[in-house]
């Protein structure tokens, strides 16, 4: 496997990866953000190889939580911790893939979790679908704005042992990586689970109603190819009721709600370095 990417240090703090005058940090200072990792694994479940690595290995039913929790800590935790936070996680990222692999009951084909092209399509869509979030929930961004964050994004793709020359570096370049898979998916009968699982989790009735926005708002920004391998249609009320609803709950998140601690942690230390 690839070794990690090198530390980048700097005399003060450990700012880690990106730092706070990044457009990771800046992204992923959103909570809207989050619409964006849901959207993304219902995307990557279309990729029978990615699907079936996680099906044939976890109760992915019963562990669609803890899926997203562990993708969320990691997006989160190699954009805002330290340097060594950020590597010790890829490692382990890393070493959890080494003995995933089988044949994909669907396809007949191998698959491995720690396959460069896996890894490309999981990166990718994650890539993708964040900036999808932002732009629908946040506000919009120029196309040098999402080539700056696709590009620094490239150093969280080498955590997990891609080379940073074969990740794409631009916002065009990472589509049209995305396009390229495109033949290759399929619902499957997993993907039907995982995505079923997603858009109604067992909660509690009061929080229904909330996750029901999230699940519209994941659904409004999945590329159209998706929408249409999976029978959904883009919803009607993306415009005129989920946007204003999922960007008025992130405004409520962030003026209310106390950060995720890891980006509470980075901007202490920002502010440390910042007085030096």
């Amino acid at each position: 496997m690839s070794n990690p990417p090198p530390s980048r240090t700097s005399p003060g703090p450990d700012l880690g990866l990106f730092g706070p005058g990044s457009a990771a940090w800046r992204l992923h200072s959103e909570p809207a953000l989050l619409v964006g990792g849901l959207s993304a694994l219902m995307w990557q479940a279309l990729h029978p190889l990615a699907i079936a690595a996680v099906a044939d290995h976890s109760d992915y039913r019963k562990d669609v939580w803890g899926r997203y929790d562990r993708t969320s800590n990691y997006v989160m935790t190699t954009i805002f911790g330290t340097t060594k936070q950020a590597q010790a996680l890829g490692a382990r990222v890393r070493a959890v893939h080494v003995p995933i692999h089988g044949v994909d009951k669907v396809t007949g084909l191998p698959y491995a979790a720690d396959d460069p092209t896996l890894l490309l399509w999981i990166h990718g869509t994650l890539v993708a679908s964040f900036l999808a979030a932002y732009r629908r929930f946040v506000r919009p961004l120029s196309a040098g704005e999402a080539d700056g964050y696709v590009a620094e994004m490239v150093r969280q793709a080498e955590l997990v042992g891609l080379k940073a020359g074969a990740v794409p570096a631009s916002e065009a370049a990472n589509l049209a990586f995305l396009d390229s898979s495109a033949h290759l998916l399929q619902v499957t009968r997993p993907a039907r689970e995982a995505v079923d699982t997603v858009l109604h989790p067992p909660l509690p009735v009061f929080l229904r109603p909330v996750w029901a926005v999230a699940g519209q708002a994941a659904i409004s920004i999945l590329p159209e190819g998706a929408l249409q391998l999976y029978g959904m249609r883009r919803p009607r009320l993306a415009a005129a009721a989920v946007r204003p609803l999922v960007g008025g709950g992130a405004w409520f998140a962030g003026r209310f709600l106390k950060p995720p601690p890891v980006l509470r942690q980075a901007r202490a230390r920002a502010a440390a370095g910042g007085r030096r």
